[in-house]
């Protein structure tokens, strides 16, 4: 049988077979994933659609995401009782970047979306987001990339691994940090994690850890990020709030000399 025949039996409802089309979807192609896909997207049931998020995120297939996101956004504008189980059926997929590039309904779910929700962390995460990060210290400046990034915890962790030693001098983060900041299983490393930085925005204030980047203020065009010394320790359990979510934090230029003493004069210490 055809992937699709097994999800068109899960649509129905049919005994046993969740269980079946999870066996057979085992290995199947692209195009066979995709089109059962499509077979599930037709059914309203929660259950389903959570089944559906998962293949979604496997496959980074867009054509069933449109009446996914739209049944997650009505269930919490209509205050369903079951919206925690419909959030859970997108919180998967949104963690993929091509579905969170290509995302339909997104500003309809922002609205409907509690802030304290997975969900609406995701529908904030910034991608290929360009930062210009300052180092008064060593009167350095980076130009970096940012995504897929769920708080400034992430990214105050990725960024010295970034940084430090190669472009600014410093103790780098061990390993461990890294991993759990980035792809690795253990989100929890011995020890925790300490902050390598006291992070301030391009008027003075600061950024919060608990923030995300999207809270990072706009200075003169650009979201700008300043390394000071930390005024006190600082130190956090968790490398990142989404383990499927693959973050980036690329350094795409360095800086010329001139062009970092003139941005370091135009911000506020």
């Amino acid at each position: 049988m055809e992937l699709t025949g097994y999800a068109a039996s899960v649509v129905r409802d049919e005994p046993g077979a969740f269980e079946k089309f999870v066996e057979e979807a085992q290995d199947r192609s692209f195009d066979e994933m995709s089109a059962a896909a499509l077979v599930l997207s037709t059914s309203a049931d929660v259950q389903v659609n959570q089944l559906l998020g998962n293949v979604l995120y496997l496959t980074g297939t867009l054509p069933a995401l449109e009446p996914l996101a739209l049944r997650v956004a009505e269930a919490f504008e209509r205050k369903d009782p079951a919206a925690d189980d419909w959030e859970g059926a997108l919180v998967l997929p949104v963690q993929h970047e091509d579905i969170r590039a290509h995302l339909p309904h997104r500003d309809r779910l922002l609205a409907a979306v509690p802030s304290d929700t997975w969900l609406h962390g995701l529908l904030l995460v910034l991608d290929l987001e360009p930062l210009l990060v300052l180092h008064p210290a060593s009167g350095q400046g980076f130009e970096v990339t940012i995504g897929g990034l769920g708080d400034n915890f992430q990214l105050h962790t990725l960024l010295a691994y970034r940084l430090v030693p190669s472009l600014i001098p410093g103790e780098p983060p061990p390993q461990s940090w890294v991993e759990a900041a980035s792809v690795g299983q253990d989100l929890e490393p011995a020890g925790g994690i300490r902050g390598q930085f006291e992070l301030s925005g391009g008027f003075g204030e600061t950024i919060w850890n608990e923030g995300r980047p999207c809270d990072i203020p706009v200075f003169e065009g650009r979201r700008v990020v300043v390394l000071g010394v930390p005024s006190c320790a600082r130190s956090w359990n968790a490398g990142r709030l989404y383990p499927m979510m693959t973050p980036m934090v690329d350094v795409t230029r360095v800086l010329p000399s001139d062009e970092a003493a003139s941005w370091l004069a135009k911000v506020s210490p």
